[in-house]
């Protein structure tokens, strides 16, 4: 959470933690030029790992949003975590009735 927190303040924007909530991201993050918010969803993985869990709730807030949600994927190695990947857009259908949530692999989600 924290890399993602100093990515936005490195951008100008003022992050704050709201994961606490359950709302369907970790972060909101607000640019004071422009008066937009950013709704980040943080996902950190050690440094092996293939893939990554997102919740339905999750899903539906980034299709409900997709101009302002993002999902961050940050790997933390040895300790240390790494440059946060911003992904925009992940997703392109809702959630299944009872499907609680879905596993992605990172390395398709990294893709250009």
């Amino acid at each position: 959470m924290e890399a993602v927190m100093a990515a936005e303040r490195a951008l100008g924007n003022e992050p704050s933690d709201v994961s606490d909530q359950k709302i369907g991201y970790d972060i909101v993050s607000h640019d004071p030029k422009s008066g937009h918010l950013r709704f980040i969803e943080v996902k950190g993985r050690v440094w092996s790992a293939e893939t990554i869990t997102v919740t339905a709730n999750e899903i539906r807030t980034a299709l409900n949003q997709p101009d302002r949600w993002f999902l961050a994927i940050v790997y933390v190695n040895e300790g240390q975590a790494q440059q946060p990947e911003y992904i925009r857009q992940p997703f392109i259908q809702e959630p299944e009735f009872a499907e609680a949530s879905r596993t992605l692999r990172v390395k398709d989600l990294l893709k250009p």
